[in-house]
C-alpha cells in the first residue's frame, strides 16, 4: 500500500511539470516529466509483482 501512496504522491508532483510543458513548452520541465513518468513505471512493475506474489500464495 506504502507503494500505491508513492505513486499517488509522484502523480502530484509531476501535474505542475506537465502543465508547464505541454502550455508553457518549457523543455526542462519535459525532462523532469519524462524522469517521473519512468519511476512511475518501476513502481507500477513493483506494484505489479507484489500483487502477482501475494495472488499466487493465497491459493
Amino acid at each position: 500500500m506504502d507503494k500505491f501512496k508513492k505513486v499517488q504522491d509522484l502523480i502530484t508532483s509531476a501535474e505542475a511539470d506537465v502543465t508547464k510543458f505541454y502550455d508553457g513548452r518549457n523543455a526542462a520541465a519535459g525532462t523532469r516529466v519524462r524522469k517521473a513518468m519512468q519511476e512511475l513505471k518501476n513502481l507500477a512493475q513493483e506494484i505489479r509483482s507484489e500483487v502477482t506474489e501475494k495472488k499466487n500464495s493465497a491459493k
